[in-house]
């Protein structure tokens, strides 16, 4: 008996794919594909929870700090404070998520997190008013967040087939981004009316839904025996060696600095909202200025489904990466303000493709018991790059002038990253 035409469907798995795809408008539709998962969708909704949540103690950490010392030179000095913890424990946190069940080190770290928010409300509602339990709480935090990332998005390759990864990192990406808009204005919002200690308890109850969420994962344990030591520093060095010998996995890298180093403006903004952008309302132009990226970003996501299904992941970075520096450069020659937000949103988007297909490509180009290192060194690139994109900017803009720095950083952009794709084709090459 010839078992194929037995089959209830004789479509090959490409024609089935095909069949599959939505037509018309809907192809240009975010690609939901993933929450069919129950898993996924599982740990996106956990996403959705803390998006918000965590924007809102982002801003009454400063804001506390500011109010005890009147000095901004004091909320620099605490986002530094944080940046040091994040570093060592991403790097530790993504050789931890390769050798044990990264369920349970969502769980630890997440119920860390949370207990950490409960302590914000602690000192806040008890009035003590001390900067340095500000700021040690804070880097506990960016410990217990640096830990999490990894395990959380290495578990993304698990939970969804390979050819749903774009789709789920647009997915996760979107939710990012659109916390970083709804919660600092829901925080201004609450601010006068419950007052700053409760955000931090509404931010440790929304945490505990994420817990529960995490609860209900699927145990993910390593896929092959861990080695001895691969969750202390020889497994940190053992991820920084395997990036060095994968050239696709060391070029999303460097086209992350290269974008976020040379061509992040946001140190200027102030500058330029007071001067080029005055007749706006400073206050109103640097409010604009601060939202278009990000808009730009979640506009992206919503539209995301012709890109999220494209099959040459490599070139899609180049080409977002590209289209951030022209973006970036046609800001800073942008004398009205309109044009200017309409400039960022644009490099928001193409932000938006850079982020889906980096993580794409670290999720399928790198083995799984190597995934949670390289998220891990993925987590510290995109913190780091954006501040020393603030001091590099920030130098050039006094040197400058913040609009010639700015156009300045745009064109870099597109000349190294043109120039790095021509003399490595790995990226060029890389599709699924």
């Amino acid at each position: 008996m010839d078992t194929s035409e037995s089959s209830t469907d004789p479509r090959t798995p490409d024609a089935a794919q095909e069949a599959d795809r939505p037509r018309g408008w809907r192809r240009w539709a975010m690609d939901t594909r993933p929450l069919r998962r129950p898993a996924y969708r599982r740990l996106w909704a956990s996403t959705v929870v803390t998006a918000v949540g965590s924007q809102l103690t982002a801003v009454a950490v400063p804001k506390q700090i500011y109010d005890i010392t009147g000095s901004s030179a004091w909320v620099g000095a605490a986002s530094l404070a944080g940046l040091l913890p994040l570093i060592v424990f991403a790097l530790w946190g993504g050789a931890i998520a390769d050798s044990m069940d990264r369920r349970k080190l969502l769980l630890l770290t997440n119920t860390g997190i949370a207990v950490t928010s409960l302590l914000f409300w602690v000192q806040a509602f008890a009035g003590l008013e001390s900067v340095w339990t500000l700021m040690l709480l804070l880097a506990l935090q960016q410990a217990f967040w640096g830990l999490n990332a990894p395990a959380r998005s290495a578990s993304i390759a698990r939970l969804v087939p390979a050819d749903e990864l774009p789709a789920a990192n647009a997915l996760g990406s979107t939710v990012m981004q659109t916390g970083q808009i709804a919660g600092p204005l829901l925080a201004g919002a609450l601010i006068p009316v419950i007052g700053l200690a409760e955000l931090y308890l509404i931010d440790a109850l929304a945490l505990c839904v994420t817990v529960w969420a995490v609860y209900r994962l699927p145990a993910l344990p390593p896929l092959t025996a861990a080695k001895a030591g691969s969750a202390g520093l020889r497994g940190v060095l053992e991820g920084f060696r395997y990036i060095s010998g994968h050239a696709v996995l060391l070029l999303s890298f460097l086209a992350d600095i290269v974008a976020m180093v040379l061509g992040m403006p946001r140190a200027l903004f102030p500058q330029l909202a007071a001067e080029t952008y005055a007749p706006y309302g400073e206050g109103f132009a640097l409010g604009l200025l601060f939202a278009a990226i990000p808009l730009g970003a979640v506009l992206g996501g919503l539209f995301s489904g012709t890109f999220s299904r494209a099959r040459r992941h490599g070139w899609m970075v180049i080409g977002s990466v590209v289209v951030w520096g022209l973006a970036v450069a046609g800001f800073g020659l942008s004398g009205s303000l309109w044009l200017a937000v309409a400039f960022l949103a644009l490099a928001g988007v193409a932000d938006m493709v850079s982020m889906v297909f980096r993580g794409a490509i670290l999720l399928s180009a790198a083995t799984d018991e190597m995934r949670g290192r390289m998220q891990g060194v993925f987590t510290v690139v995109v913190a780091g790059g954006p501040r020393l994109a603030d001091v590099l900017h920030g130098t050039a803009g006094s040197a400058f002038g913040p609009r010639t720095a700015v156009a300045g950083g745009g064109i870099l952009v597109v000349v190294v990253m043109l120039a790095l794709a021509a003399a490595m084709p790995a990226l060029r090459r890389y599709r699924v």
